[in-house]
């Protein structure tokens, strides 16, 4: 399938256009709520809360014997909710840290799904079959309604991000500070962390319980390496994470026996991987440029440093000086001459080099400022 025709099929057909929709407003909204998860380090947290979210489905389809995914939601919703103001609890009234507290609720509340999900498959009803797909998610099972559903959350979370986002962003970088203006932080706290929630739940169904959490934190992550501002990553995240829905989808259409929600988060993945290399002011390749241009200039500062005082000791500094009294010098090299005589700091003859006004004048500054700094 090539792009063309994968592009009128979303138009055509309904259940490619409902799955690209609904996975790229999923990834929009977790993208979006997932920045704050990444810069309030709580990068576990999006692992937890999905985990924690599946003895909630289960219990759900025990109590009403229906795989209605409105209701199986809402009791994954009511569990990660539980397991959420449980990791608060525990890091608040004891010694643990957040991490601790994270992987404890993590690996018990999944252990408990896991039981129940065992039992509920050895129940001798033939409407329990298909609950597992909540562990690796099935987008084909999405319908109009889960759309509209993401759809209504997205808006809700834009109206309450607008609504508060002084509240959101003074108590992101400065807690202390936060309390001190009056502000409930208790309450703001909760509030952001149960969008967070909810858009989890709302992703389970697409992406599944073991991968959710990286449905939240690739857009996040790599939106971070692009900026520092909170606006302008808040609003990269959610691009990252549309992208990575819409591309996943048109891969796993385009291919057979490829599962959607794997494929998206490998796309977001390479997003990351993007980021992390190519970012100018973050990425590795700009950092290791940026590393090979600093050692360069020091190599030739210092190799003018030493012109200059081997010219301080003739009263012409156009004096010509031979290279061989260079290659005593520790770290100097051909490259570095080359480059003083393009920058017009030395004149070049043969075997013979001098320094020019510009590069006298250039390294009696980098002299006295080195003074000062030994100083």
């Amino acid at each position: 399938m090539d792009l063309q025709e994968y592009i009128q099929l979303v138009f055509t057909d309904y259940t490619l256009r409902t799955i690209t929709l609904g996975t790229a407003i999923l990834g929009a909204v977790t993208g979006m709520l997932g920045s704050f998860a990444v810069l309030r380090k709580q990068s576990l947290l999006g692992d937890a809360i999905s985990h924690a979210a599946l003895p909630g489905i289960a219990v759900a389809f025990l109590i009403t014997g229906t795989k209605d995914s409105n209701i199986l939601l809402l009791g994954a919703l009511i569990s990660g909710l539980i397991g959420t103001f449980w990791i608060r609890g525990i890091i608040k009234k004891t010694h643990l840290k957040s991490d601790t507290a994270l992987g404890l609720i993590l690996s018990l509340f999944f252990g408990f799904g896991m039981l129940l999900l065992t039992l509920i498959q050895k129940q001798p009803n033939a409407n329990q079959a298909g609950l597992d797909k909540y562990l690796f998610g099935q987008a084909a099972t999405l319908v109009e309604s889960d759309v509209w559903m993401m759809t209504l959350v997205t808006g809700l979370c834009l109206i309450v991000l607008l609504l508060f986002w002084k509240e959101f962003k003074i108590l992101l970088f400065d807690a202390d500070y936060t309390k001190t203006l009056g502000f409930n932080t208790k309450l703001i706290d909760i509030l952001i962390t149960s969008f967070i929630v909810l858009a989890i739940v709302l992703g389970l169904q697409t992406v599944g319980v073991v991968l959710m959490s990286a449905m939240l934190l690739a857009p996040a992550a790599a939106a971070r390496q692009w900026t520092n501002s909170l606006g302008v990553m808040v609003l990269l995240a959610a691009l990252f994470g549309a992208f990575s829905g819409v591309l996943g989808t048109a891969i796993s259409a385009s291919q057979n026996n490829l599962s959607t929600g794997p494929v998206i988060v490998i796309i977001a993945g390479v997003f990351v991987l993007f980021s992390f290399i190519f970012s100018p002011s973050r990425g590795l390749l700009f950092k290791q440029i940026r590393f090979i241009k600093n050692r360069r200039d020091l190599k030739l500062h210092k190799t003018l440093a030493f012109m200059f005082r081997i010219a301080e000791t003739h009263e012409n500094i156009a004096h010509p000086h031979s290279i061989k009294i260079l290659n005593n010098f520790q770290g100097f090299t051909k490259g570095t001459l080359q480059q003083l005589v393009r920058k017009n700091y030395v004149k070049l003859e043969g075997s013979m080099w001098s320094l020019t006004d510009t590069g006298f004048k250039t390294a009696t500054n980098l002299y006295n400022q080195q003074n000062k700094d030994d100083d």
